[in-house]
């Protein structure tokens, strides 16, 4: 008897719910003045007043802002020596292009083969842990999205501490890795 009362009192808080989610922003209550903006097209909701469907992020969008500060990602600088080789494939059967990156100070040494060392070296003196690739938790959510067959490997040393890490482009994660670490990789990838 319980559950034949139960079941439907769910069912129809999950519609209401579910109304509530696609409805929109608030219109501003009369006599305000102020008036409701329409949400921007990045945050846009498919509903039936508006009739417009999400938007799609791109590679770009992927990356995080350097210029704002996001709660728990606060930078310490380190001393921006590093000596790194970097291997940058096209596809699974091209030939890797090498490049040697080493940096003193925060600045490219002599020895430096790369494509874009003074950036390189630039960031890695701003954040030693750039290329320190945490592994993705079970509940982590990407967008499928394909980058390219583009991958990457980096291996050696920054301000003391190894460095072993791969990147690739094959889901919205590993393409903003990639876009994060671009300027040591020589290569923007397909993720440009």
């Amino acid at each position: 008897m319980r559950l034949r009362t139960v079941r439907p009192l769910l069912a129809v808080l999950a519609v209401a719910g579910l109304a509530a989610c696609t409805a929109g922003p608030p219109a501003a209550p009369s006599g305000s003045g102020t008036g409701s903006a329409p949400p921007s097209s990045a945050t846009q909701s498919a509903s039936p007043s508006n009739g417009t469907l999400p938007t799609t992020l791109g590679p770009e969008d992927m990356t995080p802002d350097p210029s704002l500060s996001y709660p728990g990602t606060e930078v310490t600088p380190g001393q921006g020596n590093a000596e790194l080789s970097i291997l940058v494939k096209d596809s699974p059967d091209a030939a890797p292009a090498s490049h040697t990156l080493v940096c003193r100070d925060g600045a490219p040494a002599p020895e430096s083969k790369h494509p874009t060392a003074a950036a390189a070296c630039t960031a890695l003196k701003n954040n030693p842990a750039l290329l320190e690739r945490q592994p993705k938790s079970v509940d982590q959510i990407c967008t499928q999205q394909y980058g390219g067959p583009q991958t990457a490997s980096v291996s050696g040393a920054v301000d003391g501490v190894e460095v072993n890490a791969s990147y690739s482009l094959t889901d919205g994660c590993e393409i903003s890795a990639w876009n994060a670490v671009r300027d040591i990789l020589g290569s923007s990838g397909g993720a440009s």
